[in-house]
């Protein structure tokens, strides 16, 4: 769970992250592209989930922005939807989800 925001990233369990990637079972650090150069290569750890996710919530930074349509075209391929939201929001939105016991993963971009 994400505990909260620092001036540097997201605190989840003891760790700062500046990006992370989440998924029910484990959060990593991520180094995330630009937003314009993000493809579904950059989220490759959250497509090897088994079984693969419901959705994955995009963290767009500080600001909400509409995903890009590469990604939002390879993850429906596969079955998997996206929601974009400005990244506080996609912190909270996935508490609250995996709260309810969903099984989504999540990919946060930095706030800054």
């Amino acid at each position: 769970m994400v505990q909260g925001f620092t001036p540097d990233g997201f605190s989840v369990d003891g760790n700062v992250y500046r990006a992370v990637l989440l998924t029910p079972e484990k959060a990593a650090a991520w180094d995330a592209p630009a937003f314009e150069a993000l493809t579904i290569d950059a989220l490759e750890l959250l497509l090897a989930l088994d079984p693969s996710p419901e959705f994955v919530i995009l963290g767009t930074g500080p600001t909400h922005r509409i995903a890009p349509r590469a990604l939002t075209a390879a993850l429906d391929e596969r079955g998997i939807g996206i929601e974009a939201m400005d990244s506080r929001a996609a912190a909270r939105t996935w508490g609250l989800l995996r709260g309810e016991g969903r099984w989504i993963a999540a990919a946060i971009m930095p706030l800054r």
